[in-house]
């Protein structure tokens, strides 16, 4: 029996999907849009959805939790690195510190009346080579 196995694989290892999936959600985050096949769009709107929800509650477990779904490890910061973030130049940190401060301190916020449905696919023309279809997924702004 297949039973709540729903898991759409993409013809990759779990592994590989985990890092990807992770890595697509900070482009989003980073950039509110991507562009993608419509088939790892499609699967990447239950996480992105995830991420809002969890950003809406804005708790210390869900923040944990974000930062865990998106493979996001702290390095210690270099004194030159630390230096630089001292005098105020935010460059200096890694993008994975400044996702999980756009997606508390924006994304959040911009969907808190809203009760879900916080992506959007537009599908578009088709990829040169394996005749894939590609779609931009992004983040509803209005």
């Amino acid at each position: 029996m297949r039973h709540r196995k729903n898991t759409i694989k993409l013809n990759r290892t779990s592994a590989h999907r985990r890092c990807m999936f992770a890595n697509m959600l900070k482009s989003l985050i980073e950039h509110g849009r991507i562009t993608t096949t419509v088939a790892k769009a499609k699967v990447l709107r239950r996480y992105a959805d995830r991420m809002i929800t969890l950003a809406k509650k804005n708790t210390l477990a869900s923040r944990r939790r974000v930062i865990a779904d998106l493979m996001i490890s702290y390095n210690p910061l270099t004194p030159k690195e630390a230096r630089a973030a001292k005098d105020g130049n935010t460059a200096a940190y890694n993008t994975d510190r400044r996702v999980v401060s756009k997606l508390f301190t924006e994304w959040g916020p911009l969907f808190s009346e809203r009760q879900g449905g916080y992506t959007r696919i537009i599908k578009g023309d088709r990829r040169v080579g394996d005749n894939a279809q590609k779609c931009i997924i992004e983040y509803i702004t209005e």
